[in-house]
């Protein structure tokens, strides 16, 4: 990646596997214009920002900065940790942290995949719906344990109990939006059936979706379609060909360039259209 990176810590919080700060180590690609946009970027759920790469360096060479965070026990770059794929509301906090440390130079916007799709939309306004997530722990069926984690109820309950699970309820529905974020652009996002559409349809803030056919992790139908139907004047469409799936855009045999291509494009265009 042609990034500079560093680690922060966040003294507010506490890391997932010791007694000390929350470690949130963040990747930053440059423009080369002054007063650039900045664009936070949120991988996706046991990913990293260097699976992101392709899409942060074609933001930079289109003149945005670009600021990534790994998010803390759940990235492929350290060892996994349970809370970090359960506890959703640490990913945005992540993204806001890392604007309070590292000024924007020019208007903010938010994008992410997957997981991190939805951890942009958080920062537009969309929360939790704590029902949907106390579903999540007694094992609803449309909302399954993440692929990269399918022992995480079990694990859950096993390490804090039922009762210590569900309180966590009330912190994955916190209001998390952050008014400095002035548009979002989400790939393929995830928990679409977790969201509270009353907090969709209160968004204001300029919102384009994009989605594959031919996903099967993040259904379309019940996640970016969610999505562009809840959120008012959202730009929802699909990208690549019909056989494209979720990991299109991470993994490298099922790489669609034409759907990286087609977001890149698409996403290029909706910022410079909102933060200049």
């Amino acid at each position: 990646m042609s990034a500079t990176c560093q680690v922060l810590e966040d003294p507010t919080r506490r890391a997932l596997d010791g007694d000390r700060p929350r470690p949130v180590r963040i990747h930053r690609w440059q423009a080369d214009r002054a007063a650039a946009p900045l664009v936070l970027l949120s991988h996706g759920t046991g990913g990293a920002a260097e699976d992101l790469a392709w899409w942060a360096e074609a933001l930079r060479t289109e003149g945005f900065d670009v600021l990534a965070p790994d998010h803390h026990g759940n990235t492929h770059v350290e060892p996994y940790r349970a809370e970090g794929f359960a506890w959703w509301w640490e990913r945005p906090t992540d993204l806001s942290f890392a604007l309070d440390r590292v000024p924007a130079r020019g208007p903010v916007g938010a994008a992410g995949f997957s997981l991190g799709g939805y951890s942009a939309a958080a920062l537009c306004g969309a929360r939790v719906g704590a029902d949907a997530y106390r579903a999540l722990l007694r094992s609803a069926e449309d909302l399954p344990s993440p692929p990269e984690y399918p022992g995480l109820r079990e694990e859950l309950r096993s390490r804090y109990g039922a009762e210590a699970a569900q309180a966590w309820a009330s912190r994955a529905a916190e209001d998390l939006r952050d008014p400095r974020v002035r548009a979002g652009f989400l790939l393929c996002p995830a928990l679409g059936p977790a969201i509270d559409p009353a907090s969709l349809a209160a968004i204001d803030v300029p919102v384009a979706v994009r989605w594959t056919r031919a996903d099967t992790e993040t259904p379309p139908e019940t996640h970016g379609e969610l999505y562009t139907r809840g959120i008012p004047g959202a730009d929802g469409a699909a990208v690549g060909g019909p056989e494209t799936g979720h990991y299109g855009f991470v993994i490298p045999d099922q790489v669609d360039e034409q759907a990286r291509g087609e977001a890149i494009e698409a996403s290029a265009r909706f910022f410079r259209s909102t933060l200049g």
